[in-house]
């Protein structure tokens, strides 16, 4: 997000709570009321936002973690359209491997 972003979402949230404030004016609200219920919305909308956020932070679908694992994807498809057809194979029964050990180990049987 650019630095112009952030400035103008400010002002629209400014603007957004000057706009809420006229309205409860509007529909009979004393200053003091309409000050607060737009006060409200406004700590209402940011904790809700808030919580949004915490929840892609949990469940690391971020833009960042997104990045990251397509990166991460990338290489490792450069790595193995790299590799011969003789180190596919022995990584192929380095897998068939480590799955066979792996299931004996839990006590299932292999398929």
């Amino acid at each position: 997000m650019r630095r112009i972003d952030v400035i103008g979402i400010g002002i629209g949230i400014f603007a957004a709570g000057g706009i809420a404030y006229l309205v409860f004016r509007g529909a009979g609200f004393d200053s003091t009321s309409a000050g607060i219920w737009s006060q409200f919305l406004l700590v209402g909308g940011l904790v809700g936002w808030l919580l949004t956020y915490l929840f892609r932070v949990v469940t690391q679908n971020m833009t960042y973690d997104e990045q990251l694992r397509q990166y991460e994807d990338a290489v490792l498809q450069k790595r193995l359209d790299e590799m011969t057809p003789e180190q596919l194979a022995q990584l192929q029964a380095e897998i068939e491997q480590e799955r066979q050990l792996a299931e004996s180990a839990n006590g299932e049987t292999p398929l």
